[in-house]
């Protein structure tokens, strides 16, 4: 029987293969630092805070 690349969905295994060597490489990848330059740190210290407020009066 001849070895398969695809999964019965068409997912290529040597691809998949490939992504996962390279994200255990540690390489993040395309999207490794994208998100965080865009997150504004005080914001989501504000909403963090709000949301522990929030706990207490729905308790």
């Amino acid at each position: 029987m001849a070895k398969r690349n695809r999964t019965s969905t068409g997912t290529n295994i040597e691809n998949v293969r490939q992504q996962n060597a390279q994200s255990s490489q540690g390489n993040a990848g395309q999207f490794g630092t994208e998100f965080a330059s865009e997150t504004d740190a005080q914001e989501v210290r504000r909403q963090n805070q709000q949301a522990e407020q929030n706990k207490g009066k729905n308790s």
